[in-house]
């Protein structure tokens, strides 16, 4: 059977399309063979468990390895700390004894010593007496024993599970004196070494983190353009389509950012929706075109990256509000991971560090914000956006937008609804007005996003892709002549990137004498149709 893209549960090499892991897993054993605890905390759907199972595999010659998942202990499981350390002692003795080889006798009678132990249900098996088990069965074991547990979320507000922590810590503490696990690795989204607990019970306020001995995970695990071309390429021996590789993979890594779930659902998408469009076969489905289709697809859909980030928007208000800042108002958000919002966003995926600066995580993400926000009740009931929806047929001319038509039109609507609003209003309100407006033109056809080029993101661009057409508009606020010229000839530069001969400029001016309209300027060999309102 033909490997297929694969976006649900974990990647297996021989069934499913990979990229290659290897160096990956390289960085990650030398970690493991200097004796480092440390966590893997990535977003959901980055692929964690993926990694897990790969290293699992790839220690065994040199360990001992123990591969654990908390999501399949119950609720019932984290109840008592008699009921986890019988659960744990189980689910521990079980996966030992997958790795390969035969056991030493020895190792094989402490195994059972602890699985006799925890059968016996009372209160007296506490974690004091798991972690001696534990302890022994690493002094008998013939190979260092290496931890892994994925899923550690699923526990992460119980106080069985920090006072578990606390006994890997004070472990590590005495490993000198002691046998240990050589390495402990949780794996989550949440950052373990942020969790919390009392000193003693007496002490309200003297809180330490039960997994403050954990080493720093600096592991790159989001997909380069090499990595997914290597993907690709090994697709093409099997189909033969006559992609562009290259081209493709870069399309690929500069809309995701590598976030691993995008990269292959995109090219899940374009594989078994795209190429069965009319229209569409498997060899035009990887092209640009059959690309930004796919884009479309994904942006529309429901799956569950997008509905667990959805549910984190509602879970966290004040995260909510400063993506809505970040992505209407232009302003910089200085990029400090110890503010709250900051550190949640940055955890969850949505965001990262560009230069110091806030920047939302990739294009993807970016669109499906502004589509979120933009689709919301309230929005939906501004004049602009109705004005828009009894207009937007005048804008597509032969299958192409009239990106000119949509400028001129915009200047008028918004001059004749909100000409007397003042600087403070269109600074904050200019640019979400705009991008309400041109959604219902190019909605269902065409993607957009926005791009600033700036550090302070006084100019940003904002790229619509329709029908494999690509329309350049830059969006700033009017700081005097000397800056808009100079912005004139950076965009007509710019424009050589996209290898267009035309840009569109939206100056929002508050100038008393200032004349709105739109008019043609020409700079060298590139044309700039400029709007002012």
């Amino acid at each position: 059977m033909p490997k297929v893209f694969n976006t649900t549960a974990i990647c297996i090499p021989d069934k499913h399309y990979m990229v290659n892991i290897e160096k990956r897993l390289q960085e990650i054993r030398r970690l493991v063979d200097d004796g480092k605890y440390f966590t893997i905390n990535r977003a959901r759907q980055y692929g964690k468990t993926t990694t897990l199972r790969a290293l699992y595999r790839y220690l065994q010659t040199e360990y001992d390895v123990v591969l654990l998942d908390f999501q399949s202990f119950g609720s019932e499981e984290f109840r008592t700390e008699s009921k986890f350390s019988r659960a744990f002692a189980g689910a521990f003795v079980k996966s030992f004894r997958r790795n390969p080889g035969e056991l030493k006798e020895n190792v094989e009678k402490k195994l059972e010593e602890l699985l006799g132990e925890s059968r016996v249900k009372t209160d007296d098996f506490t974690l004091m007496v798991l972690f001696e088990k534990l302890s022994d069965i690493c002094m008998a074991a013939e190979k260092p024993v290496v931890l892994m547990i994925d899923e550690v979320d699923s526990a992460a507000n119980n106080q069985v599970f920090l006072d578990f922590l606390a006994q890997l810590r004070a472990q590590y503490m005495e490993r000198d004196f002691q046998a240990t696990f050589q390495s402990v690795i949780l794996a989550g989204v949440y950052d373990i070494k942020n969790l919390r607990r009392k000193l003693r019970p007496d002490e309200a306020h003297q809180y330490n983190s039960p997994w403050n001995i954990a080493a720093d995970f600096k592991v790159d695990m989001s997909f380069s353009k090499e990595d997914i071309e290597g993907m690709l390429r090994e697709y093409e021996q099997d189909y033969g389509t006559g992609m562009d590789v290259e081209e493709m993979a870069g399309l690929l890594e500069n809309y995701t950012s590598g976030y691993p779930f995008l990269v292959s659902r995109l090219c899940q998408l374009i594989e078994e929706e795209v190429s069965k469009k009319a229209g569409y076969s498997r060899k035009t489905a990887w092209t640009r075109e059959g690309f930004l289709d796919a884009v479309r697809m994904l942006l529309s859909e429901r799956n569950t990256l997008f509905e667990s980030l959805s549910e984190k928007l509602t879970s966290y208000p004040e995260l909510n509000q400063m993506l809505y800042s970040l992505l209407f108002t232009g302003k910089a958000i200085v990029y400090n991971y110890y503010e709250p919002s900051i550190n949640i966003a940055t955890m969850f995926g949505l965001v990262k560090n560009r230069d110091g600066v806030l920047a939302v995580a990739n294009r993807i993400f970016e669109t499906w914000l502004y589509n979120l926000y933009l689709s919301a009740a309230d929005m939906q009931k501004k004049d602009i956006y109705a004005v828009s929806l009894l207009e937007k047929n005048q804008f597509i001319v032969g299958g192409h937008l009239n990106m000119r038509l949509v400028l001129e039109k915009f200047v008028l609507h918004f001059h004749d609804l909100y000409g007397d609003s003042n600087e403070k209003f269109v600074e904050e309100e200019g640019r979400k007005y705009f991008l309400l407006y041109l959604r219902p033109i190019i909605n269902g056809t065409g993607n957009y996003y926005i791009e600033s080029r700036t550090r302070e993101q006084k100019r940003t661009d904002l790229i619509v892709d329709y029908r494999g057409e690509q329309y350049i508009v830059e969006m700033k606020i009017w700081h005097g002549q000397e800056y808009h010229s100079r912005g004139e000839q950076q965009l007509a530069e710019y424009l050589d990137a996209y290898h267009v001969k035309t840009g569109y400029m939206l100056s929002f001016n508050f100038n008393e004498k200032k004349e709105i309209g739109v008019r043609d300027v020409c700079v060298g060999d590139k044309k700039i149709v400029e709007a002012v309102v």
